[in-house]
């Protein structure tokens, strides 16, 4: 669909598990590892590794479609438990990353719910009211959703293709799509069906 003006909002990664123990390993010493304990790493890097293929999959989609964004603003902004929305390249340090670890990302939690909505308004008063919002994350809970709609509106949409995919598919089909240049089709999170089928496997891509 055709949009004035569109910023992509990408879903945490969920700070926890083997990848999250060993970037915050003290004596873990490969490279993001070590910057991240310098206070040197971004969230978009940090997140990328924790999640792998389903938060490089966002990055890699909303990089390449970056263009729509308003002039003045960034293409792309990170939900982050305890601080709103962020841009990817925000430098974040070991103890912040351990302290977003400790806030529970559901819609009824005031320390995730307040600054997401907090920093949605403020973006929607820069961004005009013609802008949309393309939610890159599940939509089929509400801990993303709830928040969203609140300020946003018919204006918050989705990747249709999402529906009924996994994390894992859904980075893949990110990433396919930013190869090929292909953006995919957008629908708004109102009204639509948020849970399907599971559609078929991705084939496997092949450089053309």
């Amino acid at each position: 669909m055709s949009l004035p003006g569109r910023i992509f909002l990408l879903s945490p990664a969920k700070a926890g598990g083997p990848r999250y123990s060993m970037l915050t390993r003290e004596r873990a010493d490969f490279d993001l590892a070590r910057r991240l304990r310098e206070g040197a790493a971004t969230i978009g890097e940090v997140y990328s590794f924790i999640s792998g293929l389903y938060f490089r999959g966002k990055m890699t989609y909303a990089e390449a479609f970056r263009a729509a964004a308003p002039d003045g603003l960034p293409a792309s902004l990170v939900i982050v438990p305890g601080a709103g929305l962020v841009p990817p390249e925000t430098i974040i340090d070991a103890g912040q990353l351990r302290a977003i670890a400790e806030i529970s990302v559901a819609e009824d939690n005031p320390d995730f719910r307040d600054p997401l909505t907090a920093a949605a308004k403020l973006l929607d008063e820069h961004a005009g009211k013609h802008c949309a919002y393309v939610l890159l994350g599940s939509v089929a809970s509400a801990k993303y959703t709830t928040p969203l709609l609140e300020i946003f509106g018919e204006r918050l949409l989705f990747p249709a293709d999402f529906v009924g995919r996994g994390d894992m598919s859904r980075g893949g089909l990110m990433l396919r799509q930013a190869r090929a240049g292909v953006e995919l089709p957008y629908i708004p999170v109102l009204g639509a069906p948020l849970r399907g089928a599971r559609p078929p496997r991705l084939e496997p891509w092949r450089k053309r």
